[in-house]
């Protein structure tokens, strides 16, 4: 009796990329990284260019791992610190192995959105178009914007989707999953982000900040991670620093009798908590230091290039 030998079921080819998504600020670019990798890994306010450096957010999708490079939003810069983040932006679709390029629906081809589409022709890499908030605006409008996007560049396809509820998103996984080049993964299975933790802790901390001081706060304040003591007890102490940029911008960050650094240090300490699934004991400084903007050490310590 002959025993038949069968072929071992074939094991799916391992595929990896970077994935770039470019847009203008506020156009969604981190809603849908952090919808698409599933968990947070880049940090989401009202204010505009929350994103200064690239964040990589990683999601695995079948035998897929996809690096996504969330760029800081692409607009007409006005000082150096802008220069630096639109360098770093365009840097990062010129890296990637696809470029994704995302505009907000409601908002159309116009100001910052049409001026990255002038620009695309420069870009080489492959280029899908993403219409984020498709959820608040008429189909035929759609159809008329993603007209008007492809007789302007070559678009490979073009998504429809919401960041916020995740609607197209799947279809999007699906497309970079199956289009991304065959080769190792870059990082293990479990990891979602490539930003050390430290700095991803600065970076909640920054967007607590900005939720709740929107209004009074520029910008261009900045939080870095100074000390990070694991205890015996299996908890975390860390300390960070606050800089503004002048007196007046302190006194606004503290608040009367130091209630708005609590409550932005409340927040920040249960989200980091949760990430860390450890219990966490975070103690907040406020320290002014003038004309940051201009410090090259700081630009390093973000990861972007200082602009001379």
């Amino acid at each position: 009796m002959t025993q038949e030998s069968h072929p071992a079921p074939a094991v799916p080819a391992t595929r990896s990329g970077f994935v770039a998504l470019i847009g203008a600020p506020n156009a969604g670019k981190s809603t849908l990284v952090n919808q698409l990798v599933g968990t947070k890994v880049s940090i989401v306010t009202h204010k505009v260019q929350t994103t200064r450096a690239l964040v990589r957010g990683i999601a695995t999708h079948g035998a897929a791992q996809i690096v996504f490079l969330d760029t800081p939003g692409i607009f007409k810069p006005r000082r150096r610190l802008d220069t630096a983040m639109v360098t770093t932006a365009w840097g990062g679709a010129k890296d990637a192995d696809m470029v994704l390029v995302l505009i907000d629906a409601e908002r159309g081809i116009k100001g910052d959105a049409d001026a990255i589409l002038e620009r695309l022709k420069d870009v080489r890499q492959p280029m899908a178009l993403v219409l984020n908030k498709v959820d608040r605006v008429k189909p035929e409008t759609l159809l008329a914007l993603s007209s008007a996007a492809n007789e302007r560049v070559p678009f490979q396809r073009t998504f429809m989707v919401s960041a916020l509820t995740g609607s197209g998103c799947k279809d999007l996984l699906d497309y970079l999953a199956e289009t991304l080049p065959g080769g190792p993964w870059y990082y293990p299975e479990d990891q979602i982000s490539d930003l050390p933790m430290r700095q991803l802790a600065a970076e909640i901390t920054r967007e607590k900040l900005y939720l709740r001081l929107h209004q009074e706060l520029p910008y261009s304040s900045h939080v870095e991670t100074e000390k990070w003591e694991e205890k015996k007890d299996g908890s975390v102490r860390i300390e960070q620093v606050i800089y503004v940029e002048r007196d007046s911008q302190k006194k606004i960050v503290l608040g009367h009798k130091g209630e708005t650094i609590r409550a932005i240090g409340q927040a920040a300490r249960m989200e980091i908590a949760a990430i860390l699934e450890q219990k966490v004991h975070l103690f907040l400084f406020v320290k002014v230091r003038e004309n940051w903007g201009d410090d090259p050490e700081r630009y390093r310590e973000m990861g972007l290039d200082f602009p001379q």
